[in-house]
């Protein structure tokens, strides 16, 4: 695991403890189990499998390689905006310290669009799943780079029995070989270096020959223009995860528009 990921878990894991004082699994699992989810996998796959390019488009206001990248941040305005422009699915960052997201992001979206929800966050408790339900998101992240085996695995079946999709997250071979092994319709590939932060969409690329045609492949970071969603669909790559190339767009949903026409 890099530094910066270190870092982040350790973090993390403080997070979920005090989440955990202030509210107990079992209250939060009858808050989840009133939600209905949406079909996040399945929204993604209808379009893909008609080669129709299929966009998870994220409601990001900062990174913590990029800073702030949206200073005027309406998390619903931004989610309206993207389910006008033709996204299939959204992505809500809820990580407060590195992404200054939030919960409350989910909730209000939730009720303002008809989207299916990917919960963003640094999962690594099956605590976070449960809160990822109840809060209104229909699908979670699972970044195989800060997760052994084990605890992907946990993650993937906490969220199957909940009813959500799993997006695992990818960056290099290796990673990949782990993920394949986990029971998920996606297979999401990052194309950002985790060590340098310098994205290349050469990474999805060169690893698609390791993937059947069982899965889904999303391919995000780095997704700039129509050059780039065209290269990766002559290469039979129709999903996407587009966040920062929107955010910095006057209007992120007009944008998403004219990448995908």
């Amino acid at each position: 695991m890099s530094s910066i990921l270190n870092e982040i878990a350790a973090y993390k894991r403080d997070w979920v403890n005090t989440c955990k004082q202030h509210r107990s699994e079992a209250e939060l699992l009858a808050l989840a189990n009133a939600k209905a989810p949406l079909d996040f996998s399945g929204a993604l796959q209808t379009k893909v499998t008609s080669r129709q390019s299929a966009v998870i488009a994220e409601v990001k206001k900062a990174s913590p390689s990029k800073g702030i990248i949206r200073p005027d941040f309406d998390p619903v305005a931004i989610a309206q905006s993207y389910e006008a422009g033709g996204a299939t699915c959204l992505s809500v960052l809820t990580d407060v310290k590195y992404f200054q997201g939030a919960d409350e992001y989910v909730t209000a979206i939730r009720e303002a669009v008809s989207l299916p929800i990917l919960r963003k966050d640094f999962m690594l408790d099956p605590y976070q799943v449960i809160e990822a339900k109840a809060m209104g998101a229909d699908a979670i992240l699972v970044i195989l780079a800060m997760l052994d085996d084990l605890l992907a695995a946990e993650l993937t079946s906490c969220a199957h029995e909940l009813g959500l999709s799993v997006l695992p997250e990818v960056h290099n071979a290796e990673e990949l070989e782990r993920a394949l092994k986990l029971d998920t319709q996606l297979m999401g590939i990052n194309n950002r270096n985790l060590h340098t932060f310098e994205t290349t969409l050469d990474t999805t690329i060169e690893l698609l020959d390791m993937i059947g045609d069982d899965r889904t492949i999303i391919t995000e970071s780095g997704i700039f223009t129509p050059d780039d969603i065209r290269l990766m669909n002559k290469n039979d790559v129709f999903g996407f995860l587009i966040g920062e190339s929107l955010m910095r767009q006057p209007d992120p949903g007009l944008a998403l528009k004219a990448l995908i026409k």
